[in-house]
This record gives structure tokens, sequence and C-alpha cells, in this order.
């Protein structure tokens, strides 16, 4: 019991910073946009690059929900694979590499996508299944 005793508070403290660290991008928005635009961009590019980044964020807190939603109800709380898979990809997340545009799809699916699918399967299985969440 003390291995999964311990990634409950792992899980939870990754998920608070996994928060912390998607709206401080959403206030810094303005300089991240400049940051992948070349020296001199146009207005219309910079307006593309914003539009993706404020969805590509929404999208992040929308799944973000869903995790935080399974996690407090005790679906997941206790599910090692799942705070395993949370814990590593949302780690993962933070890496500065993972923000770059060409890279920044595939880490948005692997890092937010896939641990909000994976919590999802949980709620089907316990609410839909009657399976016990842990």
């Amino acid at each position: 019991m003390g291995r999964i005793s311990g990634l409950v508070p792992s899980r939870f403290l990754t998920l608070l910073a996994h928060l912390v660290v998607v709206i401080t991008l959403f206030w810094s928005r303005d300089s991240n946009i400049q940051a992948c635009l070349p020296l001199t961009f146009t207005p219309e590019e910079y307006e593309k690059q914003d539009i993706q980044l404020v969805v590509a964020l929404s999208v992040t807190l929308g799944l973000f929900a869903v995790e935080l939603a399974g996690f407090f109800s005790g679906v997941s709380m206790f599910n090692s694979t799942q705070s395993l898979i949370c814990i590593l990809l949302c780690t993962a997340h933070f890496h500065p590499d993972s923000l770059q545009p060409p890279n920044s799809a595939s880490a948005f699916l692997a890092q937010c996508a896939l641990p909000a699918i994976t919590e999802m399967a949980l709620f089907v299985s316990v609410f839909g299944l009657k399976k016990k969440p842990f």
C-alpha cells in the first residue's frame, strides 16, 4: 500500500503544477508567440499563432478538468497505472523543447490527451461497467 499512497500526493502535485503552467502560458501568451515567430513577422502570422495557442491551451484546460474530476471523484485516485501515466506525461509537458511549433501537436497529444483519454476509459469502466476503481 505504501507504493500507491506515494503516488497519490505525487499525482496531485503534478496536476497542480500542470495547471499553474497552463495558466502561466495564458498570461504570457504574447511573449511566447513572439518567441516562436521570426524576428520580422506580419500581424496575420501573429494572429494565426495566437489563435492556435489559445485553442491548444483551452483544450488543455478542458482535458485537465476531466483528469481532475476523475482524480477528485476517486475513480482514478488510487489507480497506480493512471497515476504513473499522469505523472510521467504531465512532467514531460514541462520540457522546453515540447513547446516548439513543430513538436507542439504531437507533444499535446501525448502529454495532455492521453491521460485524459485513459481517465475517460476509467470513468466508463467504473460507472458504465460497475468495476471497482482500484
